[in-house]
């Protein structure tokens, strides 16, 4: 068998090992060594020159010296190489977050920006406004917490979030802002005039709010923007805000003076944000950390109070121990205070990249390649570090490895989760510390996104390893296939978007070829030519027109790692996909693959499988072939429904895969049959298939999905569910028949999340699934973890949720019938989204979370938002925080109600009059309901009866209001509440919004 080449060979001795075999070995190296004293010579060279480096890296250190080559000959080069695509977003992680100055500029900007300049020569025009700073010093987390303002909120009905970066293409500029403004940019084509017409559309009338983040030209806003904002005639007080690094951008943009300056932090908040970093919030160890203080202050000095130095070095501390003397390594490292590091390179970046282990060093560059408008999870990412090499160990433990490696990164600040991602998932990378690491590799590394694409005048284009291409929709950008051709040496290719593939064009140029990522293109004319690849490791296709893998794949002996998600014209893997016997990763999710050929099962070094589809040909089945796959840990089955008998379900031997931490099992094949009435044996037949996977006891997270049988599984039952004691998150949805969710909750002590979607038949969420009352022992009940949270969406039969003595999150969505909300003393968040209730719902009074969060209509927001005086005020002004939002049509949220009780604030962007005919509307409901007289109500004493109007019509009719106060005074004597609507009804007959003869609009 052929070895990989790239497999560490240990203390492997090749000339021993051709002794052992008679010298029936040809190894080239041996041909080299034939004269054993010429080698022993060779080696005792290398060893003195080894040692010479070792005495000049020695003595270099007393002159600080930073071997990052000449910048004055490679800055210009950095700067068009590095093609600054940092691509930010407004959500805002508040754990950075120190001292009151942010919260003061906070204060400043939005004044500004809401602030009315009538008297203002540009009265009429749109006003911009510029945050300039230093790369790191807090620009973008400044314009995130003025986006996220209250304040900004309910002045300006459009919000724009717009990350330009330094090589913007302006047809992108103008698509992705017309997508934040709501609207679609797809019929629009790629015409820049089409384009502006449509986010003209978009923009018309509203107040708007663009900030525009990391401007590096003004031409972004005069040459793009700006025209076809101020065709849209935007309302009075529309604003620009811009964050940028250099002032000239700010004047090209005639921004107002003087700019804000963000200051550097002060000593006492530098040194709060520093033991953030180290110990984070509420740790014992920071009493020790007090005690460095001294030290710590000398090291936030060197830093000069740039917010992200502070926040790598704090990931530096964080990785030492608590001592003086690692503290002080630290701050006498000479790296720290050398002035010879270019501005844009920061000293606190090279530092924690010095700090870093040679592979964690290679997989911290090889990030700063990836494209930021392309979202690469971690699975992916440490993937890639495998396929280059970087990670060194057993072949079971690289996964573990690389995963450690990526969280270290994490730790340092080096990259940063992505807030709108559950988890560590996905992270992103400051653009300074990008722009360091693409400087460190830019020999080695060519990167071209946007306008860049053109390869041909690069320095290094010919004898780049890694080479990272955005190309853009415009088929002017477009690059030609035959000009990468040039570039022979390349280990890594990642490319998104559109190539021109010419007739001819194949990938047999790069035969040393390690990384293929390619994504949203089309690749299908290249994928026969894949075998020339004999040293591929990693290929994903991901959303391209991939039609087809090669049949003799089998020729790719050290391919690891496959990603076919999205491919739909993807029908059928080649049969000799089983040969590949190093493959750790299979992702079939989105293609319209639905037969596995026989001899799957061979691939028994499997990690991840996504997508595997069960199905049945004779007395065979799919199944069978991950009975072999002992070293799964994360797996998808869809399509369950097509196995007939459990025997098949027993073959597949889930309970015995001991390193599976991820099961998702699907029934059904999105064959469009799946909500057609299931007969009972059908769903006897389904149960039976499921009772016989049961997963192991190390799972993590299970998902149950489009299960129809009316009984779970029985190892979902009190009997059985105890072996599942690692389980983290369960999900079970589209569940049409099942009345159940799994009993015996209480013995799962890792639980953190209970998920049920689209689950129509349940009716309770109790005790009785906690198995409370099997169990004397009080307990148990502490027995679920404490961050515990429910989420319940789509269940339009569920009653009560009552009795969960240590639930601390619930959400609720799309649950109509839900009236009993009780028993749940730890509750701390309650979210409640539902755009059809009427009133808020009765159950309210007897829960008290600290924070409530409603979506719901306009008119139920409306009403809330009369306070006090508001009907709803009772049922959650015992809450200490409530937020309620009415969204548009767009799905956007725009109206809201804020209210906190200790210490008291209510706040809303909803006008008063419309407040005012809420609670007219709500108060004549309110009589209507209780009052006791019938279904008529007479508009005057002594009107005939033929002449009565029914309830339903004198609500919408206000001048009935003059005639109703009297009549209510009078006649209705015997109602307490038709005595108060009487005496608190005088402001509305006096009020102009409801003189006699207007009409009542809701």
């Amino acid at each position: 068998m052929e070895q990989d080449p790239s497999q560490n060979m240990g203390c492997f001795n090749p000339l021993l090992f051709c002794i052992n075999q008679n010298m029936e070995c040809f190894n080239p190296l041996l041909f080299c060594m034939r004269k054993p004293l010429h080698a022993h010579d060779i080696g005792r060279r290398i060893k003195k020159l080894n040692e010479n480096l070792d005495a000049i890296k020695a003595r270099s250190a007393s002159f600080s010296f930073i071997n990052l080559g000449s910048y004055e000959d490679g800055g210009k080069n950095m700067v068009s190489s590095n093609s600054s695509t940092r691509e930010t977003s407004w959500g805002l992680d508040e754990s950075g977050l120190v001292g009151e100055k942010i919260e003061e500029d906070t204060r400043n900007l939005v004044d500004m920006l809401i602030q009315d300049h009538q008297t203002h020569q540009k009265y009429r025009e749109i006003i911009v406004f510029a945050i300039v700073g230093v790369g790191g010093i807090g620009k973008t987390t400044l314009a995130q917490k003025i986006f996220n303002n209250e304040i900004i909120k309910q002045e300006f009905s459009k919000k724009l979030w717009l990350s330009v970066n330094q090589n913007f293409n302006q047809i992108e500029i103008l698509k992705r802002t017309i997508t934040e403004a709501g609207a679609d940019h797809l019929a629009a084509g790629n015409t820049k005039a089409t384009l502006e017409r449509v986010l003209t559309e978009a923009l018309k009338g509203h107040k708007t709010l663009l900030i525009m983040d990391d401007v590096w030209d003004h031409s972004v806003w005069e040459g793009v923007l700006r025209t076809p904002l101020v065709n849209a005639t935007l309302s009075h007080g529309s604003r620009v805000l811009v964050t940028t690094r250099h002032d000239t951008v700010a004047q090209g943009m005639l921004a107002e003076k003087p700019y804000h300056r963000i200051n550097k932090l002060e000593p006492e908040d530098a040194w709060l944000l520093l033991k953030k970093q180290v110990v984070g919030n509420g740790n014992n160890d920071e009493q020790n950390v007090n005690t460095l203080r001294d030290i710590g202050m000398g090291i936030i000095a060197k830093c000069d109070g740039l917010p992200l130095a502070i926040k790598v070095i704090g990931g530096i501390l964080r990785q030492r121990r608590i001592l003086r003397r690692e503290w002080e390594n630290v701050l006498n490292d000479s790296i720290l205070s050398a002035s010879q590091m270019p501005d844009e390179l920061n000293n606190a970046v090279y530092l924690s990249y010095q700090d870093l282990n040679p592979n964690l060093k290679h997989c911290f560059l090889h990030y700063a390649l990836l494209p930021k408008s392309i979202v690469f999870w971690s699975n992916s990412i440490v993937a890639m570090w495998i396929s280059e090499g970087f990670l060194h160990g057993s072949s079971c433990d690289l996964e573990k490895l690389g995963y450690n490696y990526y969280n270290e990164l994490i730790a340092r600040n080096l990259i940063v989760p992505n807030q709108r991602f559950v988890g560590q998932e996905v992270c992103n990378m400051h653009d300074v510390v990008r722009s360091f690491a693409q400087y460190v590799a830019r020999d080695e590394a060519l990167i071209a996104h946007g306008s860049e694409t053109s390869l041909t005048d690069r320095h290094n284009s010919q004898n780049a390893i890694r080479l990272s291409l955005e190309a853009k929709e415009s088929e002017s950008n477009e690059v030609e296939w035959s000009s990468l051709q040039v570039n022979r040496s390349l280990r890594t290719l990642i490319l998104v978007g559109q190539m021109k593939i010419n007739p001819g064009d194949s990938l047999s140029s790069f035969s040393s070829l390690r990384v293929v990522n390619i994504e949203g293109g089309n690749f299908n004319a290249l994928s026969e030519s894949l075998v020339h690849l004999k040293h591929l490791r990693y290929l994903s296709v991901e959303y391209t027109d991939t039609s087809r893998l090669p049949e003799n794949i089998a020729k790719i002996k050290f391919l690891e790692h496959i990603n076919l998600n999205g491919c739909q014209r993807l029908v059928k893997l080649p049969s000799g996909i089983g040969k590949l016997q190093q493959l750790r990763f299979l992702g079939l999710n989105g293609t319209s693959i639905h037969n596995i050929p026989k001899g799957f099962g061979r691939l028994t070094n499997l990690r991840n499988l996504y997508g595997f589809p069960a199905h049945v040909d004779g007395g065979w089945c799919s199944l069978e072939e991950l009975g072999t796959l002992d070293q799964l840990m994360y797996l998808q089955v869809c399509g369950l429904k097509n196995v007939s008998s459990s025997s098949f379900g027993i073959k597949a031997r889930l309970r015995e895969k001991v390193r599976l931490t991820f099961l998702l099992l699907n029934c059904t094949s999105g064959d469009g049959d799946d909500h057609r009435l299931v007969k009972e044996e059908e769903q006897q037949q389904i149960m039976n298939v499921f009772d016989e996977l049961c997963p192991p006891s190390c799972l993590e997270q299970f998902v149950i999905e489009g299960y129809f049988s009316r009984q779970l599984p029985s190892w979902m039952t009190s009997t059985s569910i105890e072996p599942l004691g690692s389980l983290r998150t369960l999900a079970i949805k589209d569940l049409p028949y099942c009345t159940e969710i799994p009993n015996g909750l209480c013995q799962l002590p890792n639980l953190e999340l209970l998920l049920i979607i689209s689950a129509p038949a349940i009716k309770h969420i109790g005790p009785e699934y906690l198995l409370l009352h099997h169990h004397e022992n009080p307990s148990v009940m502490e027995n679920i973890g404490s961050g515990f949270k429910i989420q319940v969406e789509r269940c339009p039969n569920l009653e009560r949720i009552n009795n969960l003595p240590r639930l601390q999150n619930l959400l609720v969505m799309g649950c109509p019938k839900l009236k009993v909300l009780a028993g749940l003393p730890a509750l701390q968040r309650l979210d409640l989204e539902d755009y059809d209730m009427e009133t808020l719902p009765r159950y309210l009074h007897g829960v008290n979370p600290k924070h409530l969060l409603i979506d719901c209509s306009l008119s139920l927001l409306t009403c809330i938002a009369a306070g006090k005086s508001s009907p709803e005020w009772g049922k959650f002004n015992h809450i200490q925080q409530l937020k309620a939002y009415a969204r548009e049509k767009s799905g956007e949220r725009k109206w809201n109600v804020l209210f906190r009780r200790d210490p008291f604030r209510f706040e809303t962007n909803i006008s008063r009059s419309a407040i005012h005919r809420a609670r007219v509307a709500q108060m004549i409901l309110t009589y209507s309901i209780t009052c006791p007289i019938g279904d008529q109500w007479p508009v005057e004493r002594h009107v005939s009866a033929d002449k009565r109007l029914p309830l339903c019509c004198i609500s919408f009719r206000c001048n009935a209001y003059r005639h109703l106060v009297p009549w209510l005074r009078q006649t209705c004597l015997h109602c307490m509440e038709g005595v108060g609507i009487a005496s608190s009804s005088d402001q509305w007959i006096d009020t102009p919004h409801f003189t006699a003869g207007s009409r009542c609009v809701i």
